[in-house]
């Protein structure tokens, strides 16, 4: 989540806005360029490159909603604001005024936040709720507007219950539309629920508001995955996809990251479909867990709800782009150390080392990444010497021009030969042949220097001492 979205309500105006605007550079900086983006990376990298610009939506947002709120919070200071028109919650002048099952009128921001700390009751009347619905109160909300226009006032956008600005271009239209989607999801009739389904991946993909409004919508998730649940794959093919890459739509927006994995299911059916969907589908399940994945808390439940192994065999199996999005999810997962474990009981080693072997596979920079990271674990080590990696290493940092491939190669050659120093004879003949590590150990990056000088000292003690 940007910083932006977790600024101190304590600090003034003008620190929030100078952070915002750091955010907004440095989020124009991260938009990848085509050079950059080495010509497309599936699912992952539009999830990527739709993320940034969720959030550069947010961040500009964000800052022409605290101009207008200064604006407003100095007008408020001289106007006498009507009772009726205060948030009991905030005690601040509502802009978007809800009514709670018990008839009571909230801001729609204070209330939701209210409800999403699980309170199930009305904060004025204390009575129980027999439902959570806010429903907009169209004349407050008038009363409001033409007050605001009688004192010269501007109402900034209404926020959700989180305090984000709401996406522009969500429209009571979009709620309706979005109502009646959900309303065909949950109809008996399949050909009602493809055409629902196709609609909803089409929308979420098209409009970041759209991704925001189904988050928002109580009742969305359960009816996604209880149809993701029912539907047969091989009679339905074209619904577990449409679902699926709903929900990995829907999983862009940072605040529908917790909000998807804390529904029971929908880890276990990402995982189901990644198994038995097509190549696309197993494709955008990949993609969908690697966005979750951004959440540590997300990776660990993910690791353990069993997705390692599945992932593993679509890097080994799947089409180019289902691989690259099945890399980007286990680099993603293996940041957490017991993933790791997880990664190289599944076979993960010979599945990389071939992969890096084989250029034409365009996943040597992925799985040089993983190995890397991999490399702290005491069995990836033994993997690797078990199947021929120390060659395939060196070869790499002999041969691959990338600084950062051939920084992660030595980085997990070092790690092998401080495991296992009869692998120093074999480095040693690379070394009197070639002088990789030499050559490394000057012109490297500063941590492939490190490395490739650590290796050459165990080298010559190993020689010494042989």
């Amino acid at each position: 989540m940007a910083r932006s979205e977790r600024s101190e309500a304590g600090a003034s105006p003008s620190a929030k806005a100078s952070e915002l605007k750091r955010v907004l550079e440095r989020l124009v900086r991260e938009i990848p360029d085509e050079e950059g983006s080495g010509g497309g990376g599936g699912e992952c990298e539009e999830a990527r490159v739709a993320e940034v610009f969720d959030r550069i939506s947010k961040t500009v947002a964000a800052l022409r909603d605290l101009k207008l709120r200064r604006t407003l919070s100095q007008r408020l200071e001289s106007a006498a604001v009507p009772e009726q028109f205060i948030c009991p919650i905030s005690s601040e002048l509502m802009k978007d005024p809800v009514v709670l099952a018990t008839g009571q009128t909230y801001d729609r921001a204070h209330i939701q936040a209210w409800l999403n700390n699980g309170h199930r009751t009305c904060p004025r009347t204390q009575q129980v709720l027999s439902h959570l619905i806010l429903t907009p109160n169209y004349l407050v909300r008038n009363m409001i507007q033409q007050w605001c226009e009688s004192q010269g006032i501007e109402l900034p956008a209404p926020q959700n219950g989180t305090g984000d600005v709401y996406q522009e271009g969500i429209t009571q239209g979009d709620r309706v539309h979005l109502d009646s989607l959900l309303q065909k999801i949950a109809f008996p009739s399949m050909e009602e629920q493809k055409q629902a389904a196709k609609e909803l991946r089409f929308l979420t993909k098209r409009a970041s508001s759209f991704r925001t409004l189904l988050g928002q919508a109580p009742d969305a998730m359960p009816l996604l995955l209880s149809l993701l649940s029912r539907v047969d794959s091989d009679l339905h093919p074209e619904v577990q996809e449409d679902v699926v890459t709903t929900i990995l739509n829907l999983s862009i927006h940072d605040d529908n990251k917790k909000l998807v994995a804390e529904a029971p299911e929908a880890i276990p059916l990402l995982i189901k479909a990644l198994k038995s969907g097509t190549m696309q589908t197993r494709s955008n399940s990949a993609a969908a867990l690697f966005s979750l994945s951004a959440l540590d808390a997300n990776k660990i439940k993910i690791g353990e709800a069993g997705a390692i192994g599945p992932l593993i065999e679509l890097l080994d199996q799947g089409s180019t782009m289902a691989k690259k999005d099945a890399a980007s999810a286990i680099f993603n997962l293996c940041i957490m150390h017991d993933n790791r474990a997880r990664a190289v009981r599944h076979g993960a080693i010979p599945v990389l080392l071939n992969a890096i072997k084989n250029e034409s596979s365009g996943l040597v920079d992925e799985s040089l990444a993983i190995l890397s990271m991999l490399s702290s674990y005491q069995q990836a080590l033994e993997e690797i010497v078990r199947n021929g990696g120390v060659q395939c290493l060196l070869d790499i940092i002999r041969e691959n021009t990338s600084e950062r491939n051939r920084e992660n190669a030595v980085a997990t050659l070092y790690s092998v030969c401080w495991n296992d120093r009869s692998k120093l004879r074999e480095v040693r003949e690379e070394e009197d042949e070639n002088s990789s590590l030499s050559l490394l150990s000057q012109n490297g990056t500063s941590r492939a220097r490190r490395k490739a000088a650590g290796i050459l000292d165990r080298v010559r003690r190993f020689t010494n001492t042989a």
